[in-house]
C-alpha cells in the first residue's frame, strides 16, 4: 500500500519517483546496494530507504538479498524495463525545455579519483538535460589542473585538498569527507614496520595527509608502492603489498577501514573536492559548474 505521503495519479494510484527509479536501475545494474549508492551518490543506507518505500508502495519485492550481491525478482525484472523507458522519456523532456538553447564545449578537469569513480555519473545525467554540450575531459593531478586553468586550457577544474586549505580564493567546495586508513581484510599490511604505503605521486593531497600524519607521530614508513591511479593503488592493497589513506566511500569489502589504535596510527582528518570556473565562459560553462554542485549537493 502507497504510505500517505506518496503522490498519487488522479486515477488514484501511486506516482513513481525518478530518483527512486534511478537508484532502481543502478542497483540492477551493479548488482550491489553499495556499489549503485556510489553510483548516485547516496548513502548506502539513504538506497536501502529508497527501496523500502518502492517495495512498500508497490507490494512486491524487487530484490532477492543475498550477502554479497543481490538479484532482481520476476517483479524487479518487469519494473526494470519500465523503469528505464521512464527515466529515458523524463530526461529527454526536461532537457527540451531547460536547454535546447545551450551549446558549445566545455573543457573540464578533474583528478584520477573523481574522473573515473563519480565524474562519469555526473556527465551522464548532464548531457541528458543538456545535448547540446560537448564536455572535452582531462584528468591529471590537482596541481597540473590548476596550472592548465590559469593558462587558459580549461574552463572548470575539480581539486582535490586538504579541508580548510583552499587552493584559490574563488573555489567553491562541492564534497567533504572523511579520510581513512584502508587495508585488505584479514590483511596484515598494517602490522609491518616501516609500515608499506601506496600511495600517489607528489602533488596529491591524499598523499600528503597520509605522511603528514605519518611524521607527525614519528611513525616509520615506506612507500612501496606509487601510481597516480587509485585503482591500481586498491590492487596493491587487495594484494596485501601495502595500505593507503583513501576517502571512506571508497573502503568496500574486501578492503577495510584500518582504526588508528589497531596499528598506532593518526587521524587523517578530512579532504574537499573544490571546483573552479574562468569567469566569464559562456552559458555552457555555467551550466556545468551548476549541474556539478547541485550533484554533490544531493549526495
Amino acid at each position: 500500500m502507497a504510505s500517505d505521503n506518496t503522490p498519487n495519479s488522479p486515477q488514484g494510484l501511486p506516482l513513481l519517483d525518478v530518483e527512486v527509479l534511478r537508484t532502481f536501475v543502478a542497483i540492477a545494474e551493479t548488482g550491489s546496494f553499495t556499489r549503485a549508492a556510489q553510483q548516485v551518490y547516496r548513502t548506502p543506507s539513504a538506497v536501502s530507504m529508497q527501496i523500502k518505500r518502492l517495495e512498500e508502495m508497490l507490494g512486491r519485492a524487487m530484490f532477492v538479498r543475498e550477502p554479497r550481491q543481490v538479484h532482481l525478482t520476476p517483479e524487479g525484472e518487469t519494473l526494470l524495463g519500465y523503469a528505464r523507458q521512464m527515466l529515458e522519456l523524463n530526461d529527454e523532456a526536461v532537457g527540451q525545455f531547460l536547454s535546447p538553447q545551450v551549446g558549445g564545449t566545455v573543457r573540464l578537469g578533474t583528478p584520477d579519483d573523481l574522473g573515473t569513480r563519480v565524474l562519469p555519473n555526473v556527465l551522464s545525467q548532464f548531457s541528458r538535460s543538456y545535448p547540446g554540450v560537448q564536455v572535452n575531459v582531462r584528468v591529471g593531478r590537482s596541481p597540473d589542473l590548476m596550472r592548465r586553468l590559469d593558462i587558459g586550457e580549461l574552463d572548470i577544474a575539480l581539486l582535490i585538498t586538504e579541508a580548510g586549505h583552499r587552493p584559490h580564493p574563488l573555489a567553491e567546495v562541492v564534497h567533504r569527507e572523511p579520510l581513512v586508513w584502508a587495508g585488505r581484510e584479514g590483511g596484515v599490511a598494517a602490522q609491518r614496520t616501516p609500515l608499506p604505503l601506496a600511495v600517489a605521486d607528489r602533488g596529491c593531497a591524499w598523499r600528503r595527509m597520509a605522511l603528514s600524519a605519518l611524521e607527525h607521530t614519528g611513525h616509520r614508513y615506506r612507500i612501496a608502492y606509487t601510481c597516480e591511479h587509485s585503482g591500481a593503488q586498491e590492487a596493491a592493497i587487495l594484494q596485501d603489498i601495502a595500505i593507503t589513506a583513501f576517502p571512506r566511500s571508497l573502503v568496500q569489502s574486501p578492503l577495510r577501514v584500518i582504526e588508528e589504535e589497531e596499528a598506532g596510527l593518526t587521524a587523517l582528518g578530512d579532504y574537499e573536492v573544490a571546483l573552479l570556473r574562468m569567469p566569464a565562459r559562456g552559458a555552457a560553462v555555467e551550466a556545468l559548474a551548476q549541474h556539478i554542485v547541485e550533484y554533490f549537493a544531493d549526495a
